[in-house]
């Protein structure tokens, strides 16, 4: 019994000083964690003073295509089950201007907005523009707020934003009703919905970048303004 009870003390001692061990590299590594954390913020803030212009760039630019692609998947899952809540709409073709064209051994109509009956005709569209919509809306919300920190004036940035998806609207439909043609015979409707939020997600980023830097000014600007 003596020897038995020597040997889980010894145990227990063991797996004390283990415990002991193991706390204090985590704590260890922690710390090294939290360095490194320090010295990367550090170098950051003090680049960022020298070059504010670049590293509000950097930072914009950064936060930019972060959300952009949060949105560009929240739209393609809307768009997994849009088509199916609008399908009892009529099916007849709601497009501009309707160029019959023929490709790839499908024939179908070019349109700038919209589409033909065969791809989906005003049920897909109110679909494909539902998602579109709602997911600039959080865009732009988030954008405003949280990426470019902007106090502009409300209405002229909803203005502009608004045309801005307009343009884009009309440049991603034009690919995008000859893409679902085409694509539409070869793959099932689950992944040319991945092309469809990919070309309009790049597409938008693009052009709206460019128009967020116009429309969401930094205070700086504002302040160069009014002087």
């Amino acid at each position: 019994m003596c020897y038995d009870t020597n040997i889980k003390r010894k145990m227990i001692n063991c797996a004390e000083s283990f415990s002991r061990i193991e706390g204090r590299r985590l704590k260890e590594t922690q710390e090294i964690k939290d360095d490194k954390r320090f010295f990367i913020a550090e170098k950051w803030n003090k680049w960022a003073d020298e070059r504010p212009a670049v590293a509000r760039w950097v930072r914009e630019g950064g936060l930019f295509v972060i959300v952009c692609n949060l949105i560009t998947v929240f739209k393609y899952l809307m768009l997994q089950f849009l088509p199916k809540l609008f399908a009892r709409l009529p099916m007849v073709k709601f497009g501009w201007p309707g160029i019959q064209v023929q490709l790839f051994g499908e024939q179908f109509e070019w349109n700038v907005i919209g589409y033909d009956t065969a791809h989906g005709g005003l049920p897909y569209f109110c679909a494909y523009m539902t998602a579109m919509v709602i997911g600039e809306c959080v865009n732009f919300v988030i954008q405003r707020n949280y990426v470019f920190r902007s106090h502009g004036n409300l209405r002229r940035q909803i203005l502009w934003y608004m045309v801005a998806f307009f343009v884009v609207t009309c440049i991603v439909n034009s690919v995008n009703c000859i893409w679902i043609a085409v694509a539409g015979k070869f793959v099932p409707d689950f992944i040319y919905n991945i092309g469809t939020t990919v070309l309009n997600g790049g597409v938008s980023m693009v052009i709206f970048f460019v128009v967020n830097k116009i429309i969401f000014p930094s205070e700086q600007a504002m302040k160069g303004q009014k002087e």
